[in-house]
């Protein structure tokens, strides 16, 4: 959990570094865009994002050490959060809380953003971006083409995740290729389709019922039995 010392040091909504009004191009956003401003460029609108809440920074970091120790261990890419991702055909740049990319496909990765949609994504819901998570985000990568893409709400306690059909599968058609799937949970767990070995009791996403990073990743089968 945050520490006193480290709320007093977060940011209020007047320390946001305010959009400039207008439409912007993306040279102009990139330029503006510093590393301690959170933003997203949207077909030329600017959507700067509030400083998290201390509930989901804590869950964060907590996906974000599970799931980054994980493909760690695994050796199967790379795990970040807050960096940006330029998708082109969406014409947008987004930030999403955290990303995944392959090891295959880790020529994609710049100085500062991502160029191109990531193997998967995870987005935390907070009060600002429920509809930016649930449609907009959805509708963008689904077309962007992230092969997958959980939504975790802490407001309500949901988590949904939807993944695209494998390239070469027998779902593969030319309607049905960029549309979402929602992988079933099943006995509270969801299994991802890009990151094999990886599931998530929904239950872990919860305060009241997370368990310790190295709990979790105890019965993902990276670590021997507790002592």
């Amino acid at each position: 959990m945050a520490t006193q010392e480290h709320l007093l040091d977060l940011p209020s909504v007047g320390d946001l570094n305010p959009a400039p009004p207008g439409k912007m191009t993306e040279e102009e956003f990139v330029t503006w865009c510093d590393e301690d401003t959170r933003a997203e460029w949207v077909d030329g609108e600017v959507v700067v994002i509030p400083p998290l809440s201390v509930d989901h920074g804590d869950l964060r970091t907590w996906l974000l050490a599970v799931l980054g120790i994980f493909v760690e261990e695994t050796d199967l890419g790379e795990v970040l959060p807050d960096v940006h991702v330029r998708l082109a055909t969406q014409r947008t740049r987004r930030v999403p809380d955290i990303w995944f990319i392959s090891n295959q496909r880790r020529d994609l990765l710049r100085h500062a953003h991502l160029e191109g949609p990531p193997d998967l994504i995870i987005e935390i819901v907070s009060p600002d971006s429920e509809s930016r998570d649930w449609r907009e985000k959805y509708l963008e990568y689904q077309a962007a083409g992230v092969r997958e893409y959980w939504v975790i709400d802490p407001m309500s306690q949901h988590a949904e995740a939807y993944a695209l059909p494998a390239s070469g599968s027998a779902e593969t058609t030319a309607t049905v290729a960029s549309e979402y799937r929602r992988l079933e949970e099943k006995e509270g767990i969801i299994e991802s389709t890009v990151l094999p070995g990886f599931r998530l009791r929904t239950a872990w996403l919860w305060p009241e019922t997370r368990p310790k990073v190295l709990a979790a990743l105890r019965e993902l089968g990276l670590l021997g039995p507790s002592t």
